[in-house]
């Protein structure tokens, strides 16, 4: 399951789902049933999910779904197995069926559930400030400190010997073991996902969390949105230094070092021992490969390949753009 936390008001009636993007369905799906909805690589028989792009054109050649949200240009790319919901704007019918299976995750409203943490099972095994809020559905390993005005808000586990900072808010979020999340950060909200549709803006439910692994550090006013329908990830032995921003669905690998002010835009994948310097900007939807370093104030706009130096706006070859520098 993406999110162990959301409830999943599925199985949905296939036919439901037809006539919610005004589809006419053929007799053979009006009985059967669709237990979820997911990304191309994590669904499964009975469920659906959604192609929107070709730069997924891998994932949804070997995708196992039985029924996939596409357009009449991309349907070809998909196996037999699974049958085209032909329409015209993918990602706002994706996020319709999404509202249907998890309602609940449409709005990011705060949590009503907490209290003090003097109040709970954890005032007697945590090191805490004044003025620490815990919500429902929260766990706290051994040997944990957290600061000053923090709220652990509902659906939120965390490992053993984490350090919390003041002024931070988690929610939908697992931290392993051994990580510091330092002071004014923001993790596990929705991202900044919505649809502009006739002069309205259509919210896209966020069903994903955030993975915090082992040993990371998590530095001053970052924020950390939560996925939509994969999951956010901060590999191992990662540090992030303060006032970055990951959108949702980005994936970091482990021991990679991001600086100041850096910005990753959603569902772009970041490999293994990456440095990225200050200020840099990557776009959506990227692949950086493993072994990269990105100079600092940097504009990445396209896949970088394992191995690689890169530096300017756009980003290319670190000798390159000293050469044209000098």
């Amino acid at each position: 399951m993406v999110n162990p936390f959301f409830k999943n008001y599925g199985p949905i009636k296939a036919l439901e789902i037809y006539k919610i993007l005004n589809l006419k369905p053929n007799n053979e799906i009006f009985t059967q049933n669709i237990t979820d909805i997911k990304d191309l690589a994590h669904s499964k028989k009975n469920e659906i999910t959604f192609f929107h792009s070709y730069k997924y054109k891998d994932l949804a050649n070997k995708t196992e779904a039985s029924f996939c949200i596409t357009n009449s240009n991309l349907k070809k790319e998909l196996p037999k197995s699974t049958l085209a919901l032909e329409v015209d704007n993918v990602l706002l019918s994706t996020s319709k069926i999404t509202s249907i299976f998890y309602p609940d995750s449409i709005n990011d409203n705060f949590d009503n559930t907490v209290v003090n943490i003097s109040k709970t099972k954890f005032r007697e095994s945590v090191n805490f400030g004044q003025n620490v809020l815990i919500g429902e559905n929260v766990s706290i390993g051994s040997n944990c400190k957290i600061g000053h005005n923090t709220i652990v808000e509902k659906n939120v586990l965390i490992g053993n010997d984490c350090s919390i900072g003041s002024n931070t808010i988690i929610k939908n979020t697992i931290v392993a073991n051994r990580v510091k999340i330092l002071d004014n950060c923001v993790i596990g909200k929705h991202g900044f996902g919505f649809f502009p549709l006739k002069n309205k803006n259509f919210r896209y439910p966020h069903i994903g969390i955030v993975v915090i692994e082992d040993n990371c550090e998590i530095g001053c006013g970052a924020t950390i949105d939560r996925g939509s329908i994969s999951n956010t990830v901060i590999g191992k032995n990662t540090f992030l230094d303060n006032q970055i921003h990951i959108a949702h669905n980005v994936k970091i690998g482990s021991n990679s070092i991001i600086a100041g002010q850096v910005g990753i835009a959603g569902s772009s994948v970041i490999g293994n021992n990456v440095k990225i310097g200050g200020q840099v900007g990557v776009s959506g939807h990227l692949k950086i490969g493993n072994n990269v370093e990105i100079g600092g104030g940097s504009g990445v706009i396209k896949n970088i390949p394992d191995n690689t130096k890169v530096m300017g706006y756009p980003a290319r070859n670190l000798r390159n753009f000293l050469k044209d520098n000098k």
